[in-house]
């Protein structure tokens, strides 16, 4: 569980990282998942955004309960996983997430998600970990984006360099099996990945089912963006009910049967 201490420090700095960590057996098993998923999906080297389109294998590592204690904490007890990704940045030449808010592609509303970002390899400096601007979250506002349709970056919309100050970046340095808990608005990135070691990170999407899940949004976002569609991701309650008895928690996975 978190301490008094670090849900305050989640929510004064936007993130915490939890004392809470995974064990070897489970990394193990998150990497010969996710070494599957590449051998039949090779372009997703880079990113999966969508891994339960995919592989709902990746659904038994959302299902912990220590984890889900701890989002208790932080977004309440009713919790539905909306979507798990993975960033995977391999030796050498890993590609640039620019700095971005989650909330900026996601179709909650009102907007409320916790992400639990799990290191599966150390993220270092080197590696290229995760860059966070912290208290950026606190005015609870979606800041300016432009698209960038660079092929060198993992995500194509990027904060307008007026709206944070990167020199108030932290590093979020992780041994792997760590993870952190950080805030839907939070301005966040990471840089490219030169080093001889992969850095791998897995992602849980948990939102509180007082928030919906808006399939309308998500297939307008795809129109004007292009990209993948969220607009058939299938919802998974994981505690609790839906308490805006607006969630539609039918398994959908077209893109598996492709």
């Amino acid at each position: 569980m978190l301490t008094a201490a670090q849900i305050a420090e989640y929510h004064e700095k936007g993130y915490v990282v939890p004392d809470y960590r995974l064990s070897a057996e489970t990394l193990a098993a998150i990497r010969r998942d996710h070494d599957r998923l590449l051998a039949r999906h090779p372009d997703f080297r880079d990113n999966c955004p969508a891994l339960l389109s995919h592989d709902t294998a990746f659904l038994n590592y959302a299902r912990d309960n220590e984890i889900l204690d701890m989002a208790e904490q932080l977004i309440g007890p009713d919790i539905a996983l909306w979507n798990m990704s993975f960033f995977a940045k391999p030796a050498v030449n890993g590609k640039k997430t620019p700095f971005h808010q989650d909330g900026e592609y996601w179709p909650i509303r009102p907007m409320a998600t916790t992400t639990v970002w799990i290191a599966v390899d150390a993220a270092t400096v080197e590696n290229g970990c995760l860059r966070i601007i912290p208290g950026s979250h606190k005015d609870k506002r979606l800041m300016a984006h432009e698209q960038k349709n660079d092929p060198n970056y993992t995500l194509q919309q990027e904060l307008r360099p007026e709206e944070y100050d990167e020199g108030q970046a932290e590093d979020l340095i992780l041994e792997a099996g760590q993870m952190s808990f950080h805030d839907v608005f939070l301005a966040h990135g990471s840089e490219i990945n030169t080093s001889s070691k992969p850095r791998r990170g897995m992602t849980l999407r948990l939102m509180p089912t007082s928030s919906v899940f808006d399939r309308d949004v998500a297939a307008e976002m795809n129109r004007a963006r292009g990209g993948v569609t969220l607009a058939e991701h299938s919802l998974f309650l994981l505690r609790g009910r839906d308490l805006s008895g607006e969630n539609d928690f039918r398994l959908r996975l077209p893109q598996a049967a492709a």
